[in-house]
C-alpha cells in the first residue's frame, strides 16, 4: 500500500516545514508514505525548503494555474508513480495532518472510496455567522445535487483511492472540492466522512477575495454540475415553470371567451406565447443536454481505460520532478519528468492506424494486380 500525501502550494514557505514536519510516515496497513508538493507558481523559497525537508517528490507550474489544476497534475503524478490512495492537504496548515490515520482508515478498510474530513464549521472560531451558514447551505446544496449526506462539502482534506481517481475528471478552474462529491455521487462512489478539528488561522484565503466571490464561484461549478449530471432538475424546473405561466392567460382567455366576456386580452395572449415558446425551448435544451450527458458516459468511459494504461506506471526511485510549462534548462532540477498526456492514446489508436494503413496497402496492391491482368 503506497500513499501519496499531495500539498498543493503558492508561497508557503513558513507554513510547509509545519505541514510536512506534522505528516506521519508510519500508518498501519500502509508500506509507504510519499510527500508530493504541487507548486503553483510560487516566487518564494517554497521548493527550496521541501527539498531541505527531504521531498523528492515535485510537480512545479511556471504560473499559478489555481486549486483545481494543481489537484490534478498532483493526482496524475502520484497515480503515474504508484499510488494506491492520494490524500489533499493543504500548504497553508489549516489541516491535522496528524489525523491522516484516521482520514485513511475507511478507504484502506474498503468501507469508502473517497475519506473527506468534516472541518466542524460551526466550531470555527474565525468563521463569521454569516460564512458558517454559508458554508452549511453550499454543503446541502453539494448533497442535493449528489444525493449525499455529507456535512462539510468544501473541505479539502481528503484520502482518494486509486479506482476513484480513475474515475472523476475535474473540469473547473476554481475548485474540485463539489465537483468530485457531486461527480463522485452520481457515480456510485462511497464517500465517508471524518470529524476533525482545523488548526489555527495562518493566513487568508488565497483561493478568493471574499465570500462573495467564493459563493459566485463555487454557485458556477454546482450549476456547471447540475446540469451535466441533472439537466431535469435545472431545464425541467425552468420548462415547467414557464409552461404553467404560458397557460394561465390562454385558459384565462378560454374561461372569459365561454362567459362571453372575453374582449381582445392581446397583451396577456402574447405573454402568453412567449412563455409557451420559452417552455419549448426549455424541454428542448433539456432533451439535447440529456443525450450529451449519454455520450459523456461514453466518453468517461473510455477516458478512464486511458488512464488506467497511462497512469498505471512503475516505482522510479530518487528525486523527480514534474515540470508544467517550463522550458527544458530548469535550474536546480536535477532529474524532469514530463507528462506523456498523449502516449497511452497513441497506443491505443497506433495499432488501428497501423491497420487501416495494411488495408489501404492492401487494396491497392489488389488493384494493381487486376489493372496487371
Amino acid at each position: 500500500m503506497r500513499v501519496f500525501v499531495q500539498i498543493p502550494c503558492l508561497n508557503e514557505e513558513e507554513t510547509l516545514p509545519l505541514v510536512i514536519n506534522s505528516i506521519p510516515r508510519e500508518i498501519p496497513g500502509v508500506d509507504e508514505v510519499v510527500i508530493l508538493v504541487i507548486d503553483d507558481g510560487s516566487t518564494d523559497r517554497t521548493v527550496e525548503v521541501a527539498r531541505e525537508l527531504g521531498v523528492e517528490h515535485f510537480v512545479l507550474h511556471a504560473r499559478n494555474m489555481g486549486l483545481a489544476r494543481s489537484f490534478s497534475d498532483g493526482v496524475d503524478y502520484a497515480l503515474s508513480h504508484g499510488a494506491d490512495i492520494v490524500v489533499n492537504t493543504d500548504g497553508d496548515n489549516q489541516y491535522p495532518q496528524d489525523r491522516i490515520p484516521d482520514l485513511l482508515a475507511p478507504v484502506i478498510a474498503g468501507e469508502a472510496d473517497i475519506a473527506i474530513a468534516d472541518r466542524q464549521t460551526a466550531k470555527i472560531a474565525h468563521f463569521s455567522p454569516f460564512k458558517k451558514t454559508m458554508q452549511k447551505v453550499g454543503s446541502d446544496v453539494v448533497n442535493m445535487a449528489a444525493g449525499t449526506q455529507l456535512p462539510d462539502a468544501a473541505s479539502g482534506f481528503r484520502a482518494y483511492s486509486r479506482n476513484s481517481l480513475f474515475r472523476l475528471n475535474v473540469v473547473t478552474q476554481f475548485s474540485y472540492c463539489m465537483e468530485t462529491i457531486i461527480q463522485a455521487g452520481n457515480k456510485r462512489l462511497r464517500i465517508a466522512s471524518v470529524p476533525v478539528e482545523t488548526n489555527a488561522k495562518t493566513r487568508e484565503s488565497r483561493l478568493f477575495k471574499n465570500i462573495w466571490q467564493h459563493m459566485f464561484k463555487s454557485g458556477t461549478a454546482i450549476t456547471r454540475s447540475f446540469l451535466m449530471f441533472k439537466p431535469h432538475v435545472v431545464l425541467g424546473t425552468i420548462g415547467t415553470i414557464m409552461l404553467v405561466l404560458g397557460l394561465i392567460p390562454f385558459v384565462r382567455f378560454l374561461v372569459l371567451f365561454i362567459l362571453g366576456t372575453h374582449g381582445d386580452h392581446i397583451q396577456s395572449l402574447l405573454f402568453g406565447a412567449v412563455m409557451l415558446l420559452a417552455a419549448f425551448m426549455s424541454y428542448v435544451l433539456l432533451v439535447i443536454a440529456d443525450l450529451q450527458r449519454t455520450n459523456r458516459v461514453l466518453l468517461e468511459d473510455v477516458l478512464e481505460r486511458v488512464k488506467r494504461v497511462q497512469l498505471g506506471g512503475p516505482h522510479v526511485a530518487g528525486t523527480q520532478y514534474t515540470v508544467i510549462d517550463l522550458p527544458d534548462d530548469i535550474a536546480g532540477v536535477d532529474e524532469v519528468q514530463r507528462f506523456p498526456r498523449t502516449d497511452a492514446i497513441q497506443q491505443i489508436v497506433q495499432p488501428h492506424l497501423n491497420r487501416e494503413h495494411l488495408d489501404r496497402e492492401r487494396a491497392q496492391q489488389d488493384r494493381r494486380d487486376h489493372q496487371a491482368r
